[in-house]
């Protein structure tokens, strides 16, 4: 099992961020192909949805947890709003999400594709940063329901110890 880093972020201009579940980053902990990213995530009872780029503006999700497997690639994201953390992604590599979490592409290389998936029920609606919008946002990050499991690694993945409610 891989251990991923976990990383907890607070609130910043306007971005939420997840007041009690950490951002999981994986390292190279599946392959770096779409197709068998997608038959993994979807294995492990998370619903792909997309495969693209991450926006180059701040944004976050407070109605569903989002996880960006790189498929092909690399990307440098800055994570949790300004004053946040860049990290550097490689394919193969899996970001985790918690609702709220804000999230900006800084570079990529070309050929970049990610796949993005969410756990099954979990609509996202993306939405910038917005000061007066925080306690609204706070509310919808409280009612979305943890995963049942870990996107990379299953039922007894690293997730379902890591996030409690």
């Amino acid at each position: 099992m891989t251990v991923p880093e976990a990383r907890l972020f607070p609130p910043s201009g306007g971005v939420p961020n997840n007041p009690t579940l950490p951002v999981l980053i994986y390292r190279a902990a599946l392959p770096a192909n779409a197709d068998d990213i997608e038959r993994r995530l979807t294995e492990n009872g998370w619903d792909c949805r997309w495969r693209d780029g991450v926006f180059d503006f701040h944004h976050f999700h407070s109605t569903a947890h989002e996880a960006l497997a790189l498929a092909r690639g690399s990307a440098r994201l800055l994570i949790g709003g300004d004053g946040g953390a860049e990290l550097e992604l490689a394919a193969g590599d899996v970001l985790v999400l918690p609702a709220g979490t804000g999230h900006k592409r800084m570079s990529a290389s070309p050929d970049l594709v990610i796949v993005g998936a969410y756990p099954p029920g979990q609509d996202y609606a993306i939405e910038k940063p917005d000061a007066a919008s925080l306690g609204r946002a706070r509310e919808a990050i409280a009612r979305v329901p943890l995963p049942v499991s870990d996107p990379a690694e299953g039922a007894q993945g690293a997730l379902t110890r890591l996030w409690k409610g």
